[in-house]
């Protein structure tokens, strides 16, 4: 398919407009082993950040919440939950990988190489590991990625390996007007152009 649906306006033959695609996200044959996606974005993480997700998971451990406790310690300073380290660089892979994924079926070795701190930005990439079809599910495949983030330093704080099943470009028929998440007829459509 086009990566634009054009439509003439009815009323002069001819029109200015055009629904244009944006990015769709990668779709299972769109991979290949050894490639590196770098994403887009840093993040830059925040005392409210840390405080917010310490609290709403009810972690205790006061090395994320407490100044006083964490000054006395090894680092000086409060550390950031690593569960929130985990959750932003996968969010910031999801562009790149996952935006049309049915599912994800794991995270496997996770690992902390060095702590995150408030004021810290995150850069996040991806490494193709492995792809599989499945013969149970034709509409999709198997990626498994190597997820890596980065501060703003340069230093390696994390790394895990992550296995979503990929929608077939096929089957997912994308197009301007109905993009990954999108329902069909909203917004601006062919024929208003």
């Amino acid at each position: 398919m086009d990566d634009t649906d054009e439509t003439q306006n009815a009323d002069d033959g001819a029109s200015d407009k055009r629904l244009v695609s944006g990015w769709h996200g990668r779709y299972y044959e769109d991979f290949e082993v050894g490639d590196i996606y770098k994403h887009p974005f840093g993040r830059t993480v925040t005392e409210t950040d840390n405080v917010w997700l310490t609290n709403v998971t009810m972690n205790l451990n006061p090395m994320h919440f407490n100044e006083a406790y964490a000054a006395e310690t090894e680092f000086g300073e409060r550390l950031v939950d690593g569960t929130f380290v985990i959750a932003l660089a996968v969010g910031m892979s999801v562009i790149d990988i996952s935006v049309n994924a049915t599912a994800n079926l794991g995270y496997d070795n996770i690992r902390h190489h060095a702590p995150v701190f408030h004021g810290d930005t995150i850069y996040a990439e991806s490494e193709v590991l492995s792809k599989r079809e499945l013969e149970s599910r034709d509409h999709v495949g198997i990626v498994e990625t190597e997820l890596r983030a980065y501060n703003q330093d340069g230093e390696h704080v994390l790394s895990l390996e992550r296995t979503p099943m990929v929608l077939k470009r096929e089957h997912a028929e994308p197009s301007a007007a109905t993009p990954p998440g999108w329902l069909e007829g909203v917004g601006t459509q062919p024929e208003d152009c």
